[in-house]
């Protein structure tokens, strides 16, 4: 066994315990909710007011399962992704989409944020691509553009709300949002690079269920 191999094992053992009382406690506070449910996908280190925070293991995207475990028959009326849907592949991204779908209330909504290839910088998208230079970029399974992102989402059912993004000519565009309904810190608003030279901004996209 190699020594990273050895470490990630330590790390597991360290953590599982944790996890596991982290998931006991997003579930009593689902079954004991009477009011919206809110939940941060893939960073449980967020600390937002009245939002739960997961990892992969209090919810697993691509397994439904892990959804019924967590939310014991009810829905969420919010669900938050900031930079992680590009750690899928597309069909992973459409069956996760598919299970957010299923567990959000009528009217709900999904706010994904990821890095948008679209950018007008050649620096930044060598910084965010699959392989790319950036953090985390070495996992990174696809770069998405808005009109990719918003097939994926409305091949899940929902209808979409583009808030920022870059279009084919490269051309930043803006629409005006609410934080309450997803903070995203990679954004025109509140990411100061934005005003640097590479202009660090995130393709920001609502997804809305209309429908039961």
């Amino acid at each position: 066994m190699t020594f990273k191999a050895i470490k990630t094992a330590i790390r597991t053992a360290l953590y599982k315990p944790l996890n596991l009382l982290t998931l006991q406690k997003h579930r009593r506070t689902i079954r004991n909710s009477t009011g919206e449910i809110n939940v941060i996908i893939g960073s449980h280190t967020t600390n937002y007011p009245n939002w739960l925070p997961t990892n992969i293991e209090q919810l697993n995207l691509l397994s439904q399962s892990s959804f019924e475990h967590l939310f014991q028959g009810k829905k969420a009326r919010r669900f938050l992704a900031e930079h992680v849907f590009e750690h899928l592949t597309y069909d992973e991204g459409v069956k996760a989409l598919q299970n957010c779908y299923a567990y959000l209330e009528k009217g709900g909504r999904i706010r994904i944020a990821v890095p948008d290839g679209f950018h007008s910088n050649p620096d930044y998208i060598n910084m965010v691509k699959p392989g790319g230079y950036g953090e985390g970029a070495h996992d990174h399974k696809i770069l998405y553009t808005y009109p990719k992102l918003t097939s994926a989402l409305k091949e899940a059912g929902f209808e979409v709300t583009l808030l920022e993004y870059y279009d084919e000519n490269h051309v930043f565009h803006y629409k005006d949002w609410n934080s309450e309904d997803g903070h995203i810190l990679r954004s025109r608003r509140f990411d100061k690079r934005f005003n640097e030279p590479i202009a660090y901004s995130s393709l920001i996209v609502d997804g809305i269920k209309t429908a039961n």
